[in-house]
């Protein structure tokens, strides 16, 4: 069986519903954390750690840990944790099965499981952000030729990451498209700069499907990313074809399920301002905050505001020296306007801390979140 854990006593609420979060990543723990108040929440969630996701690169290069305790996080709250996996979803009954053997039920589902990289042309030596740990034990064990396949922002984060932190290694980055291509001209320009300081060799047009082909030591593999699991397609709710991302109306809820709401990377989410929400820590929180301000409304009787949102920036991190803090438009298109070198890296470093002090805050002051801009 797998633990359970209470966080806390229950702040004199009242409990107006049962909503269960399934994935405590950025969305769902805000969701989570911001629901509290308002409902009896149970977090599914395998893990009894809460792991910064943008930071596994770093982990790659060997920074110790990008993780924090979820019970310290869910501390206060009243959340359950339900430290085990969803493994089938019954929504004419409203019902979540686990392999703890628990069957969960609930009025609102907050469908959070993230996303994965896209399994198809890794290979089986491949190497990809998740298994970060294992690359991290790889490029100690000895130096050697590494070759990171995909030219998007984690694919250059994975390589000036490695590149700097791991000179021995000769390291080279492959796209079948434009390095950067969603980065503005000064933007690609400053990443080109910083990949020829740190001798990384790229490689542009170069089209790789699969992984074990590549000639290299250790492959990176930073391909597209995939919703993560199954549950979704096999309960028979709407999905994506290509991203297996829940299908959702306006206000984040299933177009099959409105009982069922999605939030971060497993929403195939727009707004008239962005368009489709890219996967990414900069949707998957506003996304989670809004889900379960639109929960609250439902379980008091009233019928949420569709969700606003548009993009600011994108923060790429270029090793722990430089980064790029590219502006772009609300429809995440690219600005000229660029911050590069050890002032964009500071900001960078704060962009990602703030992302665990919103949600440390989420779970003192949950009243507060709507309040802060961009993330409300």
């Amino acid at each position: 069986m797998k633990s359970v854990t209470k966080h806390g006593g229950s702040r004199g609420r009242r409990a107006r519903g049962r909503v269960v979060v399934l994935g405590g990543g950025y969305a769902g723990t805000m969701a989570a954390l911001r629901l509290a108040p308002y409902a009896q929440v149970t977090l599914v969630d395998p893990s009894d750690r809460f792991t910064e996701r943008v930071r596994l690169h770093e982990l790659a290069a060997g920074r110790p840990e990008v993780s924090h305790a979820r019970a310290r996080m869910l501390h206060g709250t009243g959340i359950e944790h339900l430290a085990a996996r969803a493994t089938s979803l019954d929504p004419d009954v409203r019902a979540v099965h686990t392999d703890s053997g628990r069957t969960l039920l609930y009025d609102r589902l907050v469908y959070a499981l993230g996303s994965h990289t896209d399994p198809r042309g890794i290979g089986e030596r491949a190497f990809t952000a998740e298994s970060a740990a294992a690359l991290h034990k790889r490029l100690v064990d000895g130096p050697g030729a590494l070759t990171v396949v995909g030219g998007g922002l984690t694919g250059i984060e994975m390589a000036t990451e490695i590149a700097e932190s791991h000179p021995e290694w000769r390291v080279r980055l492959v796209t079948g498209g434009e390095l950067g291509g969603g980065l503005s001209v000064r933007g690609r320009d400053h990443v080109r700069t910083v990949l020829d300081r740190l001798r990384v060799r790229v490689e542009e047009g170069h089209r790789v499907d699969d992984g074990d082909a590549v000639d290299a030591d250790a492959v990176v593999w930073a391909g597209a990313l995939r919703a993560t699991g199954g549950l979704a397609q096999d309960a028979g709710l709407v999905t994506e074809p290509v991203t297996g991302r829940l299908r959702v109306d306006a206000r984040l809820r299933s177009v099959s399920h409105p009982d069922i709401y999605a939030a971060g990377d497993a929403a195939a989410a727009r707004t008239p301002r962005a368009g489709a929400l890219r996967m990414s820590c900069a949707a998957a929180l506003p996304t989670g905050s809004y889900v379960a301000g639109a929960i609250a409304a439902e379980l008091r009787g009233a019928e949420p505001r569709p969700l606003s949102y548009g993009f600011f920036v994108q923060c790429v991190s270029l090793g722990r020296h430089d980064a790029l803090i590219q502006s772009v438009r609300a429809d995440d298109t690219p600005r000229e306007r660029v911050l590069t070198g050890r002032p964009a890296a500071r900001v960078k470093e704060q962009v990602v801390r703030n992302a665990v002090r919103v949600l440390h805050l989420a779970a003192r002051r949950p009243g507060v979140i709507p309040l802060i801009p961009g993330i409300g």
